[in-house]
């Protein structure tokens, strides 16, 4: 099998096991390139891109002597930029393509006209289907939606090796090879799991929203709680003399935070969790995220940016200590010798501190300090069961986030877009814009997701009836549709033209109630990103 035939696979099914089952077919069948490719695909790394859509369509009309006005009207029923061109050059009595991914890539290595020549031959050869994901690998345009705790599941079953061995393996890696397959099938995905020289980290153990009650947690007593910090969560790791610093992201930011560096550490090996944070210089509450974002942009790090907002690690868990991997002992544990190893780091550099617990004799007093979270620069509490290991990935029932409510606003859909993948032929990406002090409409934010699948088909069939301009896949819609959005932060932009920028926005709810009258003013959110500036000071 190579990666074509797979994603035909997963594309033609919602089912999570017959997704899980087609991955592990492909990794038993394809050979050791090939699956490594499709390993890295599946996580989103895409290989640079060899062609560009704009010459493709320009070729693609040539050949099919089809004229512009016509492409742009397929172009806009079907929603897809390679799918449309693939339907435009296909032929439905051509053959599924066959060969190997990875090596049609190779061959595409030496100059663009082999790339382009490639391609072509694909145009001429074969089925419309194996057309269209060729085109966007070789574009930047692949999206595939597969989970990576579904991948890991697969990759344990076909290789036959712990999930927790797999997740490990793959953390902190961009690239994989054909030798990284081998050594899957041969044992040593043991040394994978522990590369020190790359410092590897391990997979992050990620905490369930809390999904009724808090007294359903039962005893407050059997949970330890602490604030949810609002920055960078990372992995502190040294081995081997070595120090590496990892995100959540699984990006290494080791030179981003030289705050963070230490001249002598007291352990053979250390593995903290934590969180990265800007911090208020000489005061005892962190900053906005923003001005963690502002550091993580420059290419220098001044002195002047190290003054204005030093960096704190606020460690949460240790992972290893002195060789010895400490995952499968208790929170209480791993927590005892945390603060020893905290008191001993903090003796030399005040950047590092333990997470503080939060002490509560019942959730009536939890629910009350909750709501000081914002004031406090904080997202609310994670809790987490005093006896829990630190599993990898999501595990239900031992760890929890319990957040505040997001701040909201009312704002009015301007453009929409059609989204990847199963969505592609609708309108599934939203901007949204408010009135400035004018009563013109600014744009202030996209959004993704929070509509059932009712209404994104019936948002769908009313912007195709309202669309009053067209900027590419973009359309321009009448300002009618009012919706509430959420929102986690507020940050001064200069790429806006509202100046402001929104953390992670989504839809709450479509406001069909609610007149394009009464949407909210930029003014009224620049008035509130000061409020919330000044109690993150």
């Amino acid at each position: 099998m190579n990666f074509v035939a797979l994603y035909r696979n997963l594309d033609n099914t919602n089912s999570t096991l017959e997704k899980t089952q087609a991955m592990k077919d492909f990794f038993l069948t394809a050979n050791a390139k090939e699956a490594a490719l499709g390993i890295s695909l599946l996580l989103g790394n895409l290989p640079p891109k060899k062609l560009k859509t704009v010459q493709l369509t320009e070729i693609a009309l040539s050949n099919a002597k089809i004229p512009r006005w016509l492409f742009e009207e397929a172009y806009a029923s079907v929603g897809d930029l390679a799918e449309t061109l693939s339907l435009i050059v296909g032929r439905s009595d051509s053959r599924p393509f066959t060969k190997n991914v990875s090596d049609w890539i190779d061959s595409m290595l030496t100059t663009p006209a082999s790339a382009l020549e490639a391609m072509q031959e694909v145009w001429r050869d074969y089925d419309s289907f194996s057309i269209m994901v060729l085109i966007k690998l070789t574009t930047g345009g692949l999206r595939i939606g597969v989970a990576r705790g579904i991948l890991i599941k697969a990759m344990a079953a076909a290789f036959v090796i712990p999930e927790a061995n797999v997740a490990h393996s793959l953390t902190g890696r961009s690239t994989f090879d054909a030798a990284y397959i081998e050594s899957l099938k041969n044992g040593g995905w043991k040394e994978l799991a522990q590369d020190t020289d790359l410092a590897t980290p391990y997979p992050f153990a990620l905490a369930s929203p809390v999904d009724g009650k808090i007294e359903s947690l039962g005893d407050p007593s059997e949970w330890a709680i602490e604030w949810k910090w609002d920055g960078i969560r990372g992995q502190w790791i040294f081995r081997r003399g070595k120090m590496a610093i990892w995100s959540r992201g699984e990006e290494l930011v080791t030179d981003r935070f030289p705050e963070l560096h230490l001249n002598h550490v007291p352990y053979e090996t250390l593995v903290l969790d934590g969180e990265i944070l800007a911090w208020e210089p000489g005061g005892t509450s962190p900053l906005s995220f923003n001005y963690l974002q502002t550091r993580i942009g420059r290419k220098k790090i001044t002195a002047a940016s190290l003054k204005e907002a030093p960096i704190k690690f606020l460690a949460y868990d240790c992972l290893e200590i002195d060789g010895k991997d400490l995952r499968a002992e208790s929170l209480i544990n791993r927590r005892k010798i945390l603060e020893e190893v905290i008191k001993s780091l903090n003796f030399q550099n005040a950047a590092f501190e333990l997470s503080a617990e939060v002490s509560i004799h019942d959730w009536e007093q939890a629910k009350t300090l909750r709501e000081e979270a914002r004031a406090r620069g904080v997202e609310g509490f994670i809790l987490k069961r005093k006896t829990s290991a630190y599993f990898h990935g999501r595990k239900k029932g031992d760890w929890w986030k319990w957040k505040i409510d997001p701040m909201t606003l009312d704002a009015v859909l301007i453009y929409a877009q059609a989204g990847h993948g199963k969505r592609s032929n609708l309108f599934t990406d939203y901007t949204f814009a408010l009135k400035d002090g004018e009563d013109k409409l600014v744009p202030v934010a996209k959004a993704y997701s929070g509509l059932t699948d009712k209404e994104i088909q019936e948002l769908d069939r009313w912007i195709r009836a309202h669309t009053h301009e067209r900027f590419g896949p973009v359309r321009s819609v009448d300002p009618e549709q009012v919706f509430e959005l959420g929102f986690e932060g507020i940050a001064e932009s200069g790429r806006h033209k509202s100046g402001i920028a929104l953390r992670f926005p989504r839809i709450l709810r479509w406001r069909k109630d609610k007149p394009v009258s009464e949407i909210d003013h930029v003014e009224e959110i620049r008035k509130l990103y000061l409020k919330h500036s000044e109690l993150q000071r």
